[in-house]
């Protein structure tokens, strides 16, 4: 399960937000009360009863900031904020997984979107569009340390286009890791009909980090 949350372009901004260490305190206490309500969604399968909650509850640490759900690797579950590698949420992003408690498990948490062992497996669904991951294709171009990749799944064309961005990069933060996809990828384009010369995602994820000397074991 995962799903991402974007402050609305109609939501108003607070005009002062408070600095990144309280921003994380107030976070983090709001977050103490707020987690056996959460806990229990997930438990029953239905996530989208605690969303507004924890919207709300990211936006008051940043309004700019996405945050998912997802079955965490060690723990049952995991949550992640990220700034999307935005060097303006950084100090907001820094200050949450600083005060964050330790990982039980239950819960962990992330400040970037970590890769999953295997991105084909994971499955997404937005309303009545049912995307898995194992259906994409992407085109890469390696042009000395960085690469231009452009990304097709059959069902991005049935999305609106906030949904086509979201689930343009995601599988990529998913099999990459936000960080890795951030230092490693250059241009991100989707492409409308599925190009010729495409891998899978975990053929990309092979090319990358031997591109960047990590190992893929």
């Amino acid at each position: 399960m995962k799903w991402f949350r974007r402050r609305k372009a109609e939501d108003v901004v607070p005009a002062h937000l408070p600095n990144a260490e309280e921003a994380a305190r107030l976070f983090w206490e709001r977050w103490f009360e707020l987690v056996p309500v959460v806990s229990a969604a997930l438990g029953d399968g239905e996530p989208h009863r605690v969303e507004d909650e924890l919207t709300d509850l990211v936006n008051g640490l940043h309004p700019d900031l996405v945050f998912s759900l997802e079955q965490g690797h060690m723990a049952m579950y995991a949550l992640v904020v990220t700034g999307q590698e935005d060097p303006r949420l950084r100090p907001y992003t820094d200050a949450w997984i600083a005060a964050a408690p330790p990982s039980d498990m239950v819960w962990e948490f992330h400040d970037s979107v970590p890769p999953v062992p295997d991105p084909t497996e994971v499955v997404v669904n937005l309303g009545k569009v049912r995307m898995r991951l194992g259906d994409y294709r992407v085109v890469a171009q390696v042009d000395g340390d960085v690469v231009d990749v452009a990304v097709y799944h059959p069902a991005l064309s049935d999305l609106s286009d906030q949904q086509r961005q979201t689930m343009t990069f995601l599988p990529l933060d998913v099999t990459l890791g936000e960080r890795l996809a951030g230092e490693r990828l250059r241009r991100v384009e989707t492409a409308e009909l599925e190009p010729q010369g495409t891998i899978s995602l975990l053929e990309l994820r092979s090319l990358v980090r031997e591109l960047a000397g990590v190992s893929d074991g």
